[in-house]
């Protein structure tokens, strides 16, 4: 008999305090594909911010602190390609040659949801069923640094009921990149905007992406357009909960 991996879930800041229904979500989908799930009290912020800010002081001593919390897992996974994009950058953080070895072995075990679901698991979903069209947004994080892409369109294609139309520029950003779109707000302003108005000609009900970063920037942006258009992480709806208050509608 198999003995089921041990998985570390990093929820994330953002899901953690604006979202946690995403956690919830990609804790259910992990245990459905067979992993054992613990989520360390330990963890916090994995550092991207200070790190994208050239502050590579405070970006090392937070990746230290996720290092000692998830390398006694087999893998950590996150519902977002962003923080995952960061914790595989962590061995150029480290000057000291053993963490720098301990950076790498957590870099290589370390996955976004989507992928690991897809392409370590080999899980598809049963009996979800989503009456509904739907259209999909690549983060950049996910897509360019992670190779997300694929995977969640296959997994999607197994939600009944679920309609998936194309986005066009799906893997254009959406404005908002971490602290981008604090230092620039005119050009993430119409950067998103641009993206609303792709999003709007999809006639779609749903909005999918894989950060919620990307999907509270664009949530934001189609409801001060007045657009109808709902949106949810695609984990909420692989997991069957995409069928209560979307991203934008319970804060």
């Amino acid at each position: 008999m198999t003995t089921p991996p041990a998985v570390g879930l990093f929820v994330t800041c953002l899901v953690d305090a604006m979202r946690p229904q995403i956690g919830f979500a990609t804790l259910k989908l992990l245990e459905q594909a067979g992993c054992r799930v613990d989520v360390p009290r330990a963890q916090t912020c994995c550092g991207q911010p200070a790190g994208n800010s050239g502050d590579r002081k405070a970006a090392a001593a937070l990746a230290k602190q996720v290092i000692a919390a998830f390398e006694k897992f087999d893998y950590l996974v996150a519902p977002s390609g962003s923080c995952v994009g960061q914790i595989r950058s962590y061995p150029a953080l480290m000057d000291n040659p053993g963490w720098r070895r301990r950076a790498e072995d957590l870099a290589a075990k370390s996955f976004e949801i989507l992928s690991f679901l897809h392409d370590v698991m080999g899980w598809r979903p049963n009996g979800v069923r989503l009456d509904a069209t739907a259209t999909y947004h690549d983060s950049c994080s996910g897509l360019r640094e992670l190779g997300v892409e694929a995977q969640p369109r296959a997994l999607l294609e197994s939600v009944e009921g679920l309609e998936m139309r194309p986005l066009n520029g799906a893997n254009v950003c959406c404005g908002f990149g971490g602290t981008f779109c604090v230092k620039y707000p005119e050009i993430s302003t119409a950067i998103v905007s641009e993206k609303s108005a792709n999003i709007a000609a999809t006639g779609a009900d749903l909005l999918l992406a894989g950060d919620l970063g990307c999907l509270m920037n664009m949530a934001g942006r189609l409801h001060r357009e007045g657009a109808a258009t709902r949106c949810f992480h695609t984990a909420e709806v692989l997991a069957g909960m995409a069928d209560g208050p979307a991203i934008g509608e319970d804060t």
